[in-house]
């Protein structure tokens, strides 16, 4: 399968850029293609799953349904309405007004996107790195890495408060130095369609995009049951910073992990419910064991 992402890709970016034009509703013009491509993975995983063995159930899908209907009935909405209040206030503190007005609104809106894009991939690339090599922060990632199998619906296989700290860590600076809503919008048409797959029971074949974006080819590694495999790929939905730091891991096709999951050994309570899950970062060991 070569053309799905590709064509994802392509048929997100002209929604956004017919509605850039023509003064359409640019959110929906991104969430709605989103949306499709996300239905059509998960029917394709029907007919054409990359592994059997992943089409099904271990227990994990009510943790995915629970995790997937909190954050987008309550977590993203609360994020999208807090975080600019939040910015406003604290550039307020400081006798500054809404933004830093630091970004270049002059360039070419393209070369504004691209820029946007590796500041909010920066700050997302090192929450999600520090999501793992920090104890405290591990435990409330472990519940992304619980499930032992990847299929569309555990893309959003979130603990609240890990999706609110990529948010704030990825979005946060583009409001502060200024970025336009017109460009973050033109930055989730050209990433989301790749977020949507990233986890998709698919044999898709990306090519050289594996080098540029997080996709699901790559994305298998860093849910690797191992953690000389599972510590790489960070990045949110481009692979540009792990290029950079030295995380990056590509291998030929046909070459993955022999498992998924959490690391050996771990305490963490992956067996329970998405609330027991949540809960657990209350109880007492609450740490990361990674061998």
């Amino acid at each position: 399968m070569r053309g799905f992402l590709p064509l994802s890709l392509m048929a997100s970016v002209a929604s956004f850029w017919f509605a850039l034009g023509h003064g359409g509703n640019l959110e929906l013009a991104v969430v709605l293609p989103a949306l499709a491509i996300m239905l059509a993975a998960m029917l394709a995983e029907r007919r054409w799953a990359y592994r059997a063995d992943w089409s099904r159930s271990r227990g994990d899908a009510a943790a995915d349904l629970a995790s997937a209907g909190v954050l987008f009935a309550a977590v993203d909405p609360l994020l999208k309405w807090f975080g600019p209040v939040a910015v406003t206030a604290a550039l307020a503190s400081f006798g500054v007004g809404k933004s830093l007005d630091l970004f270049p609104t002059g360039w070419p809106f393209a070369l504004q996107v691209l820029l946007a894009a590796l500041i909010a991939e920066f700050g997302s690339y090192w929450s999600h790195r520090w999501h793992h090599e920090r104890a405290s922060l591990w435990w409330l990632h472990a519940l992304h890495h619980g499930s032992e199998r990847l299929y569309t619906l555990n893309n959003f296989r979130f603990h609240p408060l890990n999706y609110a700290l990529n948010y704030l860590m990825g979005i946060a600076p583009l409001l502060v130095v200024g970025v336009p809503e017109a460009v973050i919008m033109g930055y989730f048409a050209a990433t989301l369609p790749v977020l949507m797959v990233q986890h998709a029971n698919l044999p898709l074949q990306n090519g050289w995009l594996n080098y540029l974006f997080s996709t699901n080819e790559i994305h298998r590694w860093h849910h690797s049951s191992r953690a000389g495999e599972g510590d790489t790929n960070f990045g949110r939905s481009l692979v540009i910073w792990d290029q950079v730091f030295g995380t990056y891991r590509n291998l030929p096709a046909n070459n993955d992990p022999l498992a998924i999951g959490l690391y050996a050994g771990s305490p963490y309570p992956s067996r329970a419910s998405f609330a027991g899950q949540v809960w657990s970062m209350f109880l007492a060991g609450c740490c990361r064991q990674t061998a």
